[in-house]
């Protein structure tokens, strides 16, 4: 037999849950079935899938030492050269500043570098976090970004930091801004609805004017900083947070990003790319805006975070506008 006792890394989830990642190589079966039969329980007493642990918490696995070591995942330091660009920092949250070229996260184990492995090996070299001692929590983001979109990344560093402000972000109080230049002129300031739809093959969307069959509404604000010369500077605001929804929506109302290969213009890529060796877009997520935070993060809300551009970005909007 061997007890777990829960902290707070892990408490306020369902037994289910934290069983598939603490037992995360037994099949689902095998872990609803020894619940069934009473061979887990929670203080000592019978529970079921949806018995929601709590910190303090003792769990007893009646099961031999062989099944445990065969179905727990054997935890190895995660390592990582790509030292992270940290905006902020505290012992909850890390901002992060993601350069153009890097993963969020990685798919599968041959991506390489991203910033999910940087910010973990980060915090394991700071001794702020411990596959030894951790039973099931890896430190994760909250927000994600395309590999050739840079900005700020929302790293959590325990587990309530992560439930919270994905919450937030799931209730839109987490607003999240968006630099980008578009080809076209821009006068007004305006929010523009439509529907996407993915094709997961392709990793490429469409959007419609209307709501179709497969189809997910968008809500993007679009606010003119500058425009110049047939081209816009423009701070975008995401309200729904769609895949390709800032390039393609910009797109479908004739604004291209400059340097989209998948739903720019190819003409302007090509001078960008020529003048500048801009060979993606250019849409830096710049800004994120904190509210809505429940105890104990409570004390970030209403605070303002912005990330500096890359140089080659600064490089084209200054000549562009300024």
């Amino acid at each position: 037999m061997k007890e777990i006792i829960i902290d707070k890394n892990e408490s306020n989830q369902r037994l289910d849950r934290f069983l598939k990642k603490y037992l995360s190589d037994a099949p689902q079966s095998f872990i609803y079935k020894m619940i069934r039969k009473k061979n887990i329980k929670v203080n000592g007493s019978k529970v079921n899938p949806e018995t929601v642990i709590v910190e303090g918490d003792i769990i007893q696995l009646y099961l031999s030492d062989e099944t445990i070591d065969k179905f727990i995942a054997k935890k190895t330091e995660i390592k990582s050269k790509l030292i992270p660009n940290i905006i902020y920092e505290d012992d909850n949250i890390i901002l992060i500043n993601k350069p153009k070229g890097i993963l969020s996260h990685a798919a599968d184990k041959n991506y390489g570098d991203n910033i999910v492995d940087s910010m973990v090996s980060y915090l394991y070299q700071k001794g702020d976090y411990n596959p030894r001692i951790e039973k099931t929590f890896t430190p994760s983001i909250c927000n994600r970004l395309d590999r050739n979109t840079s900005g700020i990344i929302i790293g959590a560093k325990n587990y309530q930091a992560l439930k919270i402000i994905n919450r937030a972000i799931k209730n839109g109080e987490v607003r999240r801004f968006y630099k980008t230049i578009v080809k076209g002129d821009i006068r007004k300031d305006f929010t523009a609805e439509a529907y996407l739809s993915k094709d997961e093959e392709k990793n490429k969307v469409e959007v419609y004017e209307e709501d179709m069959e497969g189809t997910k509404k968008i809500v993007t604000n679009i606010k003119t900083i500058k425009n110049k010369g047939g081209y816009s500077l423009l701070e975008i605001e995401l309200i729904t947070g769609r895949t390709h929804q800032i390039r393609s929506h910009l797109s479908s109302l004739g604004y291209p990003v400059i340097g989209d290969t998948k739903y720019g213009d190819k003409r302007i890529n090509k001078i960008f790319n020529e003048r500048y060796g801009l060979e993606s877009q250019w849409l830096h997520g710049y800004k994120i805006q904190l509210n809505g935070l429940e105890e104990p993060l409570d004390y970030l809300n209403g605070k303002e975070f912005i990330s500096k551009i890359s140089d080659k970005y600064e490089k084209i909007e200054m000549d562009l506008f300024y």
